[in-house]
């Protein structure tokens, strides 16, 4: 039985963990835990999956559940979150937080040689080159959780990867794919969290409408599968059927494809190099879908995308300030303080005053992040 230490476990991707662990109960155990905000959900998982370590963000909410569930071990803050991640007994690690608080707990997981199965693309993101280091220091496989990645970590399965030629992630548009910019001016919060496709937690279905979270992922890939930027591409497929490709030197492309259902990635991560069924999932008929249809990225309609190539080219401390400004706007959107379109501006504006600190450390990493963060917020402030 493997046991599992799942960080971020009341989010959208944290549940749809939970509900693989239910499915096999006799394969996987939660061992640890950790929650944000929504302590209810968190009381269902512990009774559910009985976890012997909980860590929570607030103090307040520790105390409270200690005495609730007093034969579990409950934490709290950032060093709880980090105890969540290193629990002795958990075998691998789920990373499925929100945000760049995800990367010291995984760089101390990596250092206790647990494996990682990397949800929290922001991880990457902001320092790719120390965690991708550890990995290989401490001989500890980092396993993508995100479908395209997935898809690409499967397709790469018994192949010779210097004969790569290309990786092309697919990307669905979000909510937004068919509106010019001009039809981008007043939309609403609302509007913007109803994707297509996904059903994702607000702040990665934000970043789906702006496309940041497809330039988030072209960054992780660079990471995870050593490829240059210029061999890194994107195009809009709105099925989300086909999850991502790899083409190979003699041209040949493989593809990944599957039903929307982020439970599948979230299992093989946790099984690989095996796979089980995934009881009451959709299968895929081609011929119910009848139709794909692909279409060249338009940099220009979606700003994130490009913003995002180019943080990941200049590199150092560049994409540090992509993430930290994408956070902070996305924050000031959806609490309805800035436009949708203003998210974009922020994220440049950030960019645009930043000097590249190349082959930062952990400390300087952490300096960044919250100056881009506190720069944003005075521009938000400005406008209000």
């Amino acid at each position: 039985m493997k046991k599992i230490a799942l960080l971020g476990a009341t989010g959208s991707i944290g549940q749809q963990t939970v509900d693989v662990v239910n499915m096999h109960q006799n394969e996987f155990q939660l061992v640890s835990i950790s929650v944000g905000r929504n302590i209810n959900e968190a009381r269902k998982i512990i009774k559910a999956c009985s976890p012997r370590f909980v860590s929570v963000l607030h103090k307040e909410d520790r105390d409270m559940l200690q005495l609730e569930f007093p034969h579990v071990t409950f934490a709290y803050g950032h060093e709880g979150l980090i105890e969540a991640a290193i629990y002795e007994e958990a075998d691998i690690v789920v990373n499925a937080v929100l945000g760049s608080v995800g990367l010291e707990p995984t760089l101390e997981a990596i250092k206790r040689g647990k494996p990682i199965a990397l949800a929290n693309k922001e991880t990457l993101v902001t320092a790719g080159h120390l965690v991708m280091e550890a990995a290989r220091k401490y001989n500890v496989p980092i396993l993508p959780v995100d479908s395209e990645h997935s898809a690409i970590y499967q397709c790469l399965q018994g192949q010779d990867e210097k004969a790569i030629e290309r990786l092309i992630l697919t990307a669905s548009g979000g909510s937004f794919r068919d509106k010019t910019r001009k039809q981008l001016e007043g939309v609403t919060v609302k509007e913007a969290l109803n994707h297509p496709n996904w059903s994702m937690g607000a702040k990665i279905t934000i970043d789906s409408a702006t496309m940041m979270n497809k330039g988030l992922e072209v960054i992780e890939a660079y990471w995870l599968f050593g490829l240059p930027y210029d061999k890194i591409e994107v195009v809009l497929h709105k099925e989300s059927i086909i999850h991502s490709m790899v083409e190979f030197q003699d041209t040949s492309v493989i593809a990944q494809l599957g039903t929307p259902d982020m439970r599948a990635p979230i299992q093989y991560a946790l099984t690989y190099p095996n796979r089980l069924e995934l009881p009451n999932a959709k299968r895929l008929q081609l011929w119910e879908v009848g139709k794909l249809h692909f279409s060249q990225m338009d940099y220009s309609r979606f700003r994130c995308l490009a913003f995002a190539f180019e943080a990941g080219k200049q590199g150092g401390t560049m994409p540090t300030v992509l993430n930290a400004a994408n956070e902070e706007a996305v924050t000031a959107f959806l609490d309805g303080h800035i436009s949708f379109l203003q998210i974009e501006n922020m994220i440049e504006t950030a960019m645009n005053r930043h000097d590249v600190m190349q082959n930062p450390c952990l400390s300087t990493i952490k300096e960044v992040d919250l100056e881009a963060r506190q720069f944003v917020r005075s521009l938000i402030t400005k406008r209000g």
